[in-house]
């Protein structure tokens, strides 16, 4: 009778770890070019790294940047547009439906990043063209609620063609989820805001300081934490370079800045995404440039510092965007360009890539969210 018992225990913690193992993949477009009709759903395995097609949202613009609430139960598009939207869904775990809720301005141009605390209180949204931030609160049912704060970012920086005006290009909320973190590629800073989820018409303010300057022309776009919470990588897109800061309570301090490229590049720079591996013992950082590539970083667990190990192809043309399953087993990339998901294998000692066969193919991917 124990024996029986044991089998049976030993088989449902089995199955238990077999259905983990299997999460949702969302992927976010650009539906302009004809060849994607909004946002995809797919089953991803982490124990083969094999993807399999399982839902759609269709009738949505351009829902270039995702983000999928702590629960599981709804997820939040920017539409990047001209007249820019963010939009609210429903989300079904198990069949990957999706079903429109409402939507709303982004008070801005090109909203292209988004992301929403683990209470689901309110959505954070990066404007790139209006060079702002907007923070709408999240009604019970996990539609978008009317009124927004909107934040207006000021100045410029030294390159006139790219930075004579603030490009805000992501919100990111710290792992306590005390501060937001934005980055803005026009004016070459980094901005803090404390949050508070319980003031719903300003739940953000300033933080001190305010905000740290990366280098003149540099260009900031996106940035992750390390899973220990004391460092922060951020990527600058023109230049290329990832800067390691020290964080605390958020203050960020310099560390290092490392280039990503290699010493005798001479193609167009476009460095686009960065994340940090679940076990905080690597960096990954994609160029959507004339490199299409992904460069590898060990990193120093006591300093936070890196180091160069290696630089993956992403076989394909454009990486805008790319995503670590949780367990750390694959990384896969979004090639915007050549209109399709690589995934590849990753290696736990090494950090290495190697190429898994396996491919997505959709149109113009910019945005891979896997739900946890």
């Amino acid at each position: 009778m124990k024996t029986t018992i044991l089998i049976l225990l030993m088989a449902s913690l089995t199955a238990g770890t077999t259905y983990a193992q299997k999460r949702n993949l969302l992927i976010g477009t650009y539906t302009n070019g004809g060849k994607s009709e909004g946002i995809y759903v797919y089953e991803f395995d982490s124990q083969t790294g094999k993807a399999a097609y399982k839902n759609k949202a269709t009738g949505v613009s351009n829902p270039s940047y995702l983000d999928i609430s702590r629960d599981g139960k709804f997820v939040y598009a920017a539409n990047e547009n001209k007249e820019g939207s963010i939009s609210a869904f429903s989300f079904d775990a198990a069949t990957g439906a999706l079903k429109f809720l409402n939507s709303k301005t982004s008070h801005g141009s090109s909203p292209c990043y988004i992301d929403v605390d683990k209470n689901r209180k309110f959505v954070f949204a990066a404007n790139y063209g209006q060079g702002n931030l907007v923070a709408y609160p999240v009604n019970k049912d996990g539609s978008l609620a009317d009124q927004a704060q909107v934040i207006q970012h000021t100045g410029s920086s030294t390159d006139k063609s790219r930075q004579a005006a603030p490009h805000v290009h992501s919100t990111i909320l710290s792992p306590d989820e005390k501060y937001l973190l934005v980055s803005d590629l026009g004016t070459d800073k980094i901005s803090t805001y404390a949050f508070n989820d319980k003031n719903t018409r300003e739940p953000l303010t300033p933080a001190y300081p305010a905000f740290v300057f990366a280098a003149p022309g540099s260009g900031p776009r996106h940035l992750d934490f390390h899973p220990n919470k004391r460092f922060v990588y951020a990527l600058m897109e023109m230049t290329g370079d990832v800067i390691v800061y020290s964080y605390n309570k958020g203050v960020l301090s310099t560390i290092q800045t490392i280039p990503m490229l290699a010493p005798d590049f001479k193609g167009a720079t476009g460095a686009a995404d960065i994340h940090v591996s679940p076990d905080g013992r690597f960096v990954y950082a994609s160029n959507r440039g004339d490199a299409n590539d992904i460069s590898i970083f060990a990193v120093d667990a006591a300093t936070g510092r890196l180091t160069l190990t290696g630089r993956q192809s992403t076989l394909g043309k454009g990486p805008r965007n790319f995503t670590l399953d949780p367990e750390g087993r694959f990384l896969l990339v979004a090639n915007q360009n050549s209109n399709h998901v690589v995934i590849f294998k990753r290696d736990i000692q090494t950090g290495l890539l190697t190429d898994t066969g396996e491919r997505i193919d959709v149109g113009q991917p910019v945005c891979l969210q896997i739900q946890k």
